[in-house]
């Protein structure tokens, strides 16, 4: 089992960036495909970005390409969320995740075995 911990939500203003954060516990992270997800008040979640175990296979949602950045340290147990160029509609909590049974990622929520707490991200001036 693993654990995840984000952290770096704030409040940014349109144009601006942010940079999650998630941390992992136990020692097997490195078998895991990773993603991002959020979810906006009164909407579904959706998927944001996702990383397999090697870093060698990435996908981004259509919204979120060319302005988000994902990328792992399996050496730190951890997997970033680099967002630039941030939009009032990215405001939603952001949800790490973890899955173990494949080796790249997918855009399926109920794919992903482990989630985190979230942290609220807000773009607003």
């Amino acid at each position: 089992q693993v654990q995840l911990v984000e952290s770096g939500g704030g409040l940014a203003q349109p144009g601006g960036s942010l940079r999650l954060s998630c941390a992992a516990s136990g020692r097997t992270f490195s078998r895991y495909a990773m993603g991002w997800f959020r979810q906006a008040p009164g909407k579904e979640r959706e998927f944001v970005a996702g990383i397999s175990r090697t870093s060698g296979n990435i996908l981004y949602a259509d919204s979120v390409k060319g302005r988000f950045t994902i990328s792992r340290d399996n050496a730190k147990n951890s997997v970033d969320l680099q967002m630039n160029s941030l939009k009032p509609e990215d405001t939603a909590v952001y949800y790490c995740a973890a899955d173990p049974a494949r080796t790249v990622p997918t855009t399926l929520g109920y794919a992903y075995a482990y989630w985190g707490q979230g942290t609220q991200v807000t773009v607003s001036s």
